[in-house]
């Protein structure tokens, strides 16, 4: 398995299933929309009040997966990472907010300013850096995959 394979599912979907837990280490999954420049790093805009936001508030580690479910049983490929995350913080605002823009932008919705994602606004904007990247082999197990 590939770095293209990696990409091909990425590009091919607009969302991704985040995996959280709270302090208790109770799980939540939460799909959202999102973007990416470098199949590294995703980017999203959430409610801070929402139980996936609060979760990464107080535990930044978290998985992720995107798949394509309208994918018939045993066919379907995905991808799985292992990530951190956080709300994108002053110094990277300018910069997340630019990736998340141009993917709204390319699927022909409206382009995100700041004040779409700092107060009064009720979104923010959020992303995880992915620390591990697998994908599913023809035998039903996830292979690691190195991206460059």
């Amino acid at each position: 398995m590939s770095a293209e394979v990696v990409r091909s599912i990425v590009d091919a979907n607009a969302y991704m299933t985040l995996a959280t837990a709270d302090e208790h280490g109770s799980p939540w999954a939460s799909p959202v929309w999102y973007a990416t420049a470098d199949d590294r790093e995703f980017v999203w805009v959430s409610a801070p009040q929402a139980r996936h936001s609060r979760n990464l508030a107080r535990r930044p580690d978290l998985a992720i997966v995107i798949f394509d479910s309208r994918q018939p049983p045993g066919t379907g490929e995905a991808v799985y990472l292992s990530a951190r995350a956080e709300q994108v913080l002053e110094p990277e605002l300018d910069r997340c907010l630019r990736i998340f823009s141009a993917e709204s932008q390319e699927q022909g919705l409206a382009a995100w300013k700041r004040a779409d994602v700092e107060p009064p606004g009720r979104l923010r904007l959020y992303h995880a850096i992915a620390t591990e990247h697998f994908v599913l082999s023809a035998g039903d197990e996830r292979v690691s995959v190195v991206m460059p």
